[in-house]
């Protein structure tokens, strides 16, 4: 099961998602095995859970970012250009970043400094190359906004739950695109949903399986609750 999905080492947890049929490509594999969550999680990172990381922002358990980056596999192709809405401490969007490649562009959007701050310092303890490169860029702002500077995205991922998907998002989906994002109340079970925006502009939604996130909400609100 995914919450079983734990290790003794980084290397150990990702070959057991890749067991338990979570992680389904070597691509993926490969990605996760690269970015050694340690790195990014200071309380039990080898575990298959959430983990807080202050600020009332948690890392995603570590099945969660397998399955996200699985369903967006087929859009984080070298060149491709990535939204990481909710980066919190910057694992997932450098495991995006070294699959895109050296063409492609990975930007994280937080709207907590620290959090951003927190990214950064992570991802120079064994990926400055990433961040020197351009490849990688962690950004403070309000997500639920986009980053409208390099739109439109091949790529968005949200990793915070919005009632409803935010319009700016979808206006910076590029054609051809795929987004994955939770999408519920707080405190209740979310859905998890992909959208895909057609050549033609034809949308398509899909969900994905049930989910527990943190709510996608204003820097206020979240730091008052932390607090």
């Amino acid at each position: 099961m995914a919450w079983r999905c734990h290790g003794k080492t980084h290397k150990e947890q990702v070959d057991h998602l890749r067991k338990s049929g979570i992680i389904k490509s070597n691509v993926v594999y490969e990605a996760m095995l690269a970015v050694d969550r340690k790195d990014f999680c200071s309380s039990e990172p080898y575990r298959d859970s959430p983990q807080p990381i202050g600020s009332n922002a948690t890392i995603s358990a570590p099945h969660m970012h397998a399955y996200a980056l699985e369903n967006l596999r087929e859009r984080l192709n070298p060149g491709s250009k990535v939204l990481d809405v909710g980066c919190g401490s910057g694992y997932l969007a450098a495991c995006m970043a070294i699959m895109v490649g050296e063409s492609g562009r990975v930007v994280g959007i937080d709207h907590i400094p620290s959090l951003v701050e927190m990214s950064v310092n992570n991802t120079r303890k064994h990926h400055a190359a990433l961040l020197d490169s351009g490849r990688l860029l962690y950004v403070e702002g309000d997500g639920r906004e986009g980053y409208p500077d390099i739109a439109p995205y091949d790529c968005i991922h949200v990793g915070a739950a919005a009632p409803d998907i935010p319009t700016p998002l979808m206006d910076q989906l590029a054609r051809g695109g795929r987004m994955v994002l939770p999408v519920g109340s707080p405190n209740a079970t979310q859905k998890f949903i992909q959208i895909d925006l057609g050549q033609d502009g034809i949308v398509n939604k899909k969900n994905l399986l049930e989910v527990r996130y943190v709510p996608l909400t204003d820097k206020e609100k979240q730091v008052a609750s932390w607090r």
